[in-house]
């Protein structure tokens, strides 16, 4: 069968349907009836009377004057005349007002009629002309409105099913009255009369929406179920196109010929499979053939949900089930069904799915209903369509096909359906693969600068978003993007930033990406040279919030430093054109800080808008930009920094509210549900709808095809074929020729390679293209270092053996034992401890686990190798874990007593650190030494021999001071006054606890140096216990230090490993190799260990 390409234009206007309330007048009250005062009520009889008592007594009277007479009969008569005209004025005067009053209300209520019924012509106009008379479908076929209606429409897949009465488009709204009876009772029956025959309009097009459905099952006489469906499916065929909707037929037994039209229809051959006679009809007798014909459609869809977002690049498919073979183990029928996938049941052979996840109409020939668990809820009468009908309308459409508007050249017909390339956009040419880097980054005018294209509009121009700020002709600085899931928000996202990347270079532009959740947000753009920090997982580590709080307000700072610095120069901008005219500046590149799920962020830490709002007022003048994403916004939240938003972005969102506070309008909740369309307002009247980019679809090299066998042509039966809906297989042929195709390009694949994306492609381009980005951003403290990276220059040498070469602090009691976390500062510090001066004695406290032994360990050996053993010597009490005794091998440990075991050893250490401590009192009152720093000097040159005092200075290692105080109670009197003595003579205590309330005041405050690790209650913390709280658990090292720094301690190694489970083998092999030799391999022994 030949076919005919069928160019689909862009939709027609629908007729708009009417809308808003139309408020309703009150009907006119009935006047109230005020009582007379009877006094006036009275005074016209008594006039009467006396004026004939008067005439009578006149009349009687001797003296008959005519001219009394007539004056007495006129008074009688102007009585009479004033009561007559008095009694008529308050009752009918005010009949008459009443008549006027309902004439005018009644005058007003057929005003309001004809403008109802032409409300109503309105509503029934723009029904019928979207959901015609099914009869009347066959009309479209071939003409413009023929697949008009696209994925992204929002009527795509609303089929009409019959009609029924709806409520009218123009809401009347009914005043608010007093208490009935004060109404005038025929104007207020005629007000509800009219409000009651006029609010619903009868005989209304009916429509479902299938896409909202998994199943559809249709209940009642067949003739009567078969011809509503075949109106739905004339609907289907009439207004999408075969791209767009997928249809297939299970029909066997008497059903099938009800069915055999369908046959002729484009949305029913299968888009990639053929038969003997041309493309696969797809019509069988069981469901599972149909589900095997529609396997590689369907083999990537999702459970269904009506929330699910459809792909855009996948048809919906519909399959109508008439007396086929169900087993109910068919894929598209257990649980849920599939996203895009909606099954019309007529035979109830799909079990509960339509209950569930589905529509059960229930049809009768002059009424149809929807059975619920609470029965049947009849709503209006069902549409029909014959098989007639219906297959003079397939035969009608059977020769078309979508023609180019619908495939390659659609962006010039529809350019919201489109997928618009980046590069494109960009203007850049080539591949993305190949095209050039510094080309692309060319310096561009100020105009340009910040400006990037990410989309395109209604007409197909591209949409760009400017951040530079207004007085610069942009949009910027700082923007709002809010897209509720399923929007695109996050590939909005990766878009912008990969389009700027493209344009800028890393000198002029760099970015802080930040992603309060996973971090797939900007998954891959972390090595592209402009990224200064990219930010994740902020929700599993609330407590990094502050960190990044810290490090942007650090960056705040670092920047008006450097504005100071290099000429108190006003904002970035005029920092730049100096730089730019040759003054000697370090480059100062815009930031533009891109925050995902800043809503959460702000949820978990309030505080964090203060932030914001700062960045917002500095920054146009510092040139940190901000694009704050979310799924929902919360206005309440924003506290000031809704002022500082100079653009809005709003993608889907989940309610026309949300959609009103992001962009002022409800636009964006009615967009329909494909990602990437949205909405950018950037100043107060503009508002541009655009479809953005995808940049994360998988990477197709211009001009390279897949590699495949060679090409086989088949010569075709010419012989006439009947056009039938089965399968027909292919005639049998001669062996065919075999014709060598082209060896084409392509790139070998492991079966685990992943296919790269072009944003993969593009930024694996800019890879070293330009000079790092400023980290804005250190790695959080995770992995700690060993001692060799923290010596540097760690060599054996004759005199010192393994030490560090050329280090200031050999000899000087001044030792890094990890690294201090700066973040405002932006960098990482040397932990560092210093016994040379009155903060000689130490302490480590932490609770269970959190590193105290380590950290012990660490102090020696770092003293250890900047030290000999003539300078430094350790006496070690280990009553925690019994990780002293690993050292005890080393030349300048004393002795360790495991306590526990050895209470005898314990005692003889801290007596002979006793009695070091008296007889070096003795010893510099005789020889007028008086301070140890002289005592040192002394002994380096020489002046004071070994046998006159063998010692250096003499460190007694305590680990577990609680256990201490229990179990050797008399000891700690004793190491008190070694505590309270000892500075002066060289004596050092250093001791390790589980909590702060475990030392005794006496010798707390002798101790200066002081470390405090993760505490089991941080509320006891002896520094901060609001930092404490954010010491992260289950991280041994981590810790505060006195400045309220976080901290993470080094691991007694010297191989470069981090690996806290093999300490012992990180030291001894190389210790061995470099073992020190003579003198300062001396070990100094305390007696007990001598002995």
């Amino acid at each position: 069968m030949s076919t005919l390409q069928f160019k689909r234009s862009p939709r027609l206007a629908a007729p708009r349907p009417p809308g808003g309330e139309v408020h309703l007048e009150p009907p006119p009250e009935v006047p109230r009836v005020i009582p007379g005062n009877i006094v006036l009520k009275a005074l016209p009889v008594v006039m009467i009377v006396a004026s004939l008592g008067l005439l009578v007594f006149l009349f009687q009277s001797s003296q008959r004057n005519p001219l009394t007479i007539a004056l007495g009969a006129t008074t009688v008569l102007g009585t009479l005349g004033m009561m007559a005209g008095g009694g008529g004025k308050g009752s009918g005067v005010k009949r008459a007002e009443m008549d006027e009053d309902r004439k005018d209300y009644l005058r007003y209520l057929g005003q309001m009629r004809d403008r109802a019924r032409e409300a109503m012509v309105d509503q029934r106009a723009a029904l019928e002309w979207v959901h015609p008379d099914p009869q009347t479908l066959w009309s479209l076929a071939a003409s413009r409105r023929m697949w008009e209606r696209r994925q992204n429409d929002s009527d795509f897949l609303h089929l009409r099913v019959g009609r029924s009465s709806h409520r009218l488009a123009t809401r009347l709204v009914p005043p608010q009255t007093g208490p009935v009876d004060e109404l005038e009772p025929i104007s207020t029956l005629a007000l509800r009369r009219f409000v009651r025959a006029h609010s619903i309009v009868p005989d209304l097009p009916t429509q479902i929406a299938l896409r909202g459905f998994a199943a559809v099952c249709l209940q009642g006489d067949l003739e009567l179920t078969r011809g509503l469906v075949r109106a739905m499916l004339a609907q289907i065929v009439s207004f999408h196109s075969p791209d767009d909707v997928l249809v297939a037929v299970a029909t066997a037994g008497r059903a099938k010929g009800e069915w055999e039209w369908a046959k002729w229809l484009p949305h029913v051959q299968h888009p990639t499979l053929s038969d003997g006679i041309g493309q696969l009809r797809m019509m069988a007798g069981s469901l599972a053939q149909i589900e095997n014909w529609l396997d590689e459609e369907l083999r990537d869809r999702q459970r269904f949900s009506r929330n699910a977002t459809p792909a855009p690049d996948q048809p919906h498919v519909v399959i109508i089930i008439d007396d086929a073979e169900v087993t109910r183990e068919e894929q598209i029928i257990l649980e849920e069904g599939l996203v895009g996938v909606t099954l019309i049941d007529l035979s109830e052979s799909i079990g509960n799915l339509a209950s569930r996840r589905g529509l059960r109409l229930v049809v009768e020939a002059d009424r149809m209903g929807a059975r619920s668990t609470g029965g049947v809820e009849w709503f209006g009468r069902p549409d029909t369509l014959s098989v007639v009908e219906a297959e003079t309308l397939a035969r009608r459409i059977s020769p078309y096909r979508l023609g180019s508007s619908g495939g390659q050249d659609a962006a010039e017909e529809e350019p919201l359906l489109s997928n618009p390339s980046l590069l494109e956009l960009l203007g850049i040419p080539g591949d993305p693969m190949t095209f050039d880097v510094q080309q692309a980054w060319r310096p561009r005018p100020i105009r340009d600068r910040y400006r990037v294209p990410f989309g395109v509009g209604e007409y197909g121009q591209p949409v760009e978003l400017d951040i530079k700020e207004a007085a610069a002709e942009g949009m910027g600085p700082h923007g709002l993007c809010i897209g509720a899931t399923g929007s695109g928000k996050s590939e909005f996202l990766r878009t912008l930033v990969l389009g700027m990347l493209a344009t800028h270079s890393s000198s002029t532009l760099n970015f802080v990406l930040v992603d309060f959740k996973g971090g797939a947000t900007f998954l891959g753009l972390d090595k592209a040279p402009h990224v200064s920090a990219v930010i994740t997982n902020l929700a599993d580590e609330v407590t990094l919030v502050d960190r990044m709080k810290d490090a942007l307000a650090g960056e705040m700072n670092r920047r008006q430093e450097a504005l100071k610095n290099g000429g108190n120069f006003k904002n970035v901008w005029e920092y730049e054109k100096a730089r730019e005219n040759g003054a000697d500046l370090d480059p100062l590149p815009a930031l533009f800080i891109v925050c995902d799920e800043f809503s959460e962020l702000l949820a978990a830490k309030p505080d964090f808008i203060d932030l914001f709002v700062a960045i917002g007022r500095l920054g146009r003048s510092l040139q940190m930009h901000m694009l704050l994403a979310s799924q929902r916004l919360e206005e309440g939240k924003l506290r000031g920094l809704d002022s500082h938003l100079s653009y809005r972005i709003g993608l889907k969102t989940f309610s026309a509210a949300e959609s009103r506070a992001a962009i002022g309008v409800p636009d964006a909740f009615e967009l329909p549900s494909v990602p990437g369309g949205g909405y950018l307002k950037y100043d107060t009247s503009t508002l541009v709808r655009f479809k953005a980019s995808y940049v994360s679809g998988p990477y197709r090299p211009a001009g390279i095809q897949a590699a495949g066998p060679a090409a086989t042509v088949v010569r075709a039966d010419k012989r006439p074929q009947l056009f039938v809906p089965d399968f027909v297989e292919l005639p049998k042929e001669p062996e065919p020729e075999q014709i060598e195709a082209a060896p084409v390009a392509a790139a070998p694949q492991s079966e685990e390679a992943v296919e790269p994306s072009e944003l993969d492609v593009i930024v694996s381009r800019l890879i070293g293209q330009g000079p790092p980005a400023h980290e804005v951003w250190l790695p959080p403290l995770k992995d700690p270092n060993s001692l060799d990276t923290l010596l540097p220059n760690l060599n054996p040498t004759d005199d010192r053996g393994l030490s560090p070469v050329g280090f200031f602090g050999n000899g000087r009691l001044q030792v890094p034992l990890g690294i201090i976390d700066r973040p405002y500062e932006q960098r990482r510090d040397p932990l560092w401890a210093d016994f040379s001066g009155a903060a000689g004695h130490g302490v480590i406290v932490g609770g269970p686990q959190s590193g105290k032994s380590t950290m012990l360990r660490t102090l020696i050996m770092s003293m250890a190798l900047t030290h000999t053993p003539e300078e430094a010597q350790f006496y070690c009490l280990d009553l925690g874990g019994g990780t002293l005794a690993g050292l005890a091998d080393l030349p300048h440990v004393g002795g360790v007593a495991v306590a526990r075991r050895e209470p005898d050893k314990a005692r003889r250490i801290v007596a002979e650190l006793t009695t070091l401590l008296t007889e070096r009192e003795g010893r510099f009152g005789a020889m007028g030494i008086d301070s140890m720093t002289e005592f040192r000097n002394r002994k380096r040159r020489g002046e004071i021999r070994a046998d006159q005092d063998p010692f250096g200075d003499a460190f007694l290692i305590v680990d577990n001071w609680r256990a201490l105080r229990d179990d050797f109670e008399e000891l700690e009197t004793t190491i008190t006054r070694l505590a309270t003595q000892g500075l002066s003579y060289g004596v050092h205590v250093i001791i390790a606890a589980n909590r702060w309330a475990d030392i005794r005041p006496a010798i707390k405050d002798m101790i200066g140096t002081r470390f405090e690790l993760r505490l089991g209650d941080p509320t006891e913390s002896d520094i901060d216990r609001r930092v404490a709280v954010n010491i992260p658990a289950g991280r041994p090292g981590r810790g505060l230090t006195r400045e309220k720094l976080h901290m993470l301690g080094g691991l007694p190694r010297i191989d470069g490993s981090s690996d806290p489970e093999t300490i012992a083998a990180g030291w001894r092999t190389r210790w061995r190799r470099s073992r020190v030799r003579g003198g300062a391999g001396r070990r100094r022994r305390c007696g007990c260990c001598r002995r």
